[in-house]
């Protein structure tokens, strides 16, 4: 079967990868990255980064399995397609102790047999002497299988190992998905691909190609990175990522250093709050273009500082970036016909998860069942 897969960011170049091995003739398109994003009129994507958490503890039961099943594939990735991706530095999810969320974690770790170093409030102070955290805190420390991964390298593995199984990558955009029944005509910038069947994986850019067929939400999203030294990156290079729960539902995040490709070493930190809506492909330009929000950039930094009170700060920088959700807060897999099928939306989980998540969607756009987990809503009950 020939399936044309349109989108080659993390879910799309995963599912070329994984329907290649399945036996099946692939053709993934998709734009390079830009050369320059402040005059970028096309699609972007939100892999154009050095740094994202990868952890296997979530409190839902679809992003913790998905997260185990990706997490596992990394080495065996990195070693077919000789491109390193993962950095295994561990992952420290913290906060107030007898919360919802805290218990929700603890609940998946027992379920899922997670190894985690349970740590309060003088481990902490002793094992991350550069976090201050308020009394009473309470955390889950993944030591292995965990850390931060390449979002840029592990596209390019993707691609790699995919385009050796056989696959042909076609630098354009997908303009148009024309189903005629027998098989589809995907319309590019330049030319056709004439393909049996579709599978959609563009992000917050679906809704260009699939209308209003599949109801999900799209937001900016403002991450900061703070530059630090060399000397500052070698105190801190036993650093694991952090994610702190709080009660009302805000969850911050921190990666530790990472020298970024202008050769300079940056904490990156996000848990933007502030959901900004971007519906047409100019609000999506626009959002890219504009560099990021200096007042959620603030907001970030006022509490880094408050985390990381003896941070010696070289420079602050904004990076733009875009979140997609489902009203279930889980990826949209879904059939919109015999022959054209979707796998978008990571729901702020993307990156870490992509590689299983294009494993279901590849076995969607085949006509196999998804297993009954891959549907489980993960929001609260009503």
């Amino acid at each position: 079967m020939h399936i044309a897969v349109a989108g080659a960011g993390m879910i799309g170049a995963a599912a070329a990868r994984h329907l290649t091995l399945a036996g099946h003739r692939v053709t993934v398109i998709g734009p390079d990255e830009p050369a320059d994003a402040t005059t970028h009129s096309g699609p972007f994507a939100s892999h154009y980064d050095a740094g994202r958490i990868t952890r296997q503890l979530d409190p839902w039961t679809f992003w913790s399995r998905v997260s185990r099943a990706s997490i596992a594939r990394y080495r065996a990735l990195e070693a077919t397609s000789g491109v390193p991706f993962f950095t295994e530095v561990g992952s420290l999810m913290a906060g107030p102790d007898g919360t919802v969320q805290m218990q929700r974690l603890d609940s998946t770790r027992l379920r899922d047999a997670i190894p985690c170093d349970i740590l309060r409030d003088a481990e902490l102070a002793r094992d991350f002497p550069y976090f201050r955290f308020h009394p009473g805190t309470i955390g889950f420390l993944e030591k292995t299988r965990a850390g931060h991964i390449d979002p840029r390298a592990l596209v390019r593995a993707q691609l790699t190992a995919a385009q050796a199984q056989g696959a042909t990558l076609i630098r354009d955009v997908v303009q148009g998905i024309d189903d005629t029944g027998a098989g589809v005509t995907l319309r590019l910038g330049n030319g056709t691909v004439q393909a049996d069947r579709a599978l959609i994986a563009t992000g917050g850019f679906t809704r260009s190609l699939t209308g209003d067929a599949i109801p999900f939400q799209a937001f900016a999203r403002t991450a900061v990175l703070f530059e630090v030294s060399k000397a500052e990156a070698q105190r801190l290079a036993a650093m694991p990522t952090l994610i702190v729960l709080l009660p009302n539902g805000e969850d911050p995040y921190l990666l530790p250093p990472i020298r970024y490709p202008d050769g300079k070493y940056y904490l990156k930190m996000g848990g933007d709050t502030v959901d900004v809506a971007l519906n047409t492909p100019q609000d999506f330009t626009d959002w890219y273009r504009s560099g990021g929000s200096p007042k959620v950039a603030a907001q970030i930094e006022g509490f880094l500082r408050d985390r990381m009170p003896t941070l010696d700060i070289a420079s602050v920088t904004t990076l733009p970036c875009v979140t997609t959700f489902t009203p279930d807060n889980i990826p949209a897999f879904t059939a919109l016909s015999d022959n054209v099928f979707t796998a978008f939306a990571g729901c702020g989980r993307g990156a870490k998860n992509s590689d299983e998540l294009g494993r279901l969607g590849g076995l969607l756009a085949t006509g196999q069942a998804l297993p009954d987990w891959a549907h489980e809503p993960a929001v609260q009950p009503a």
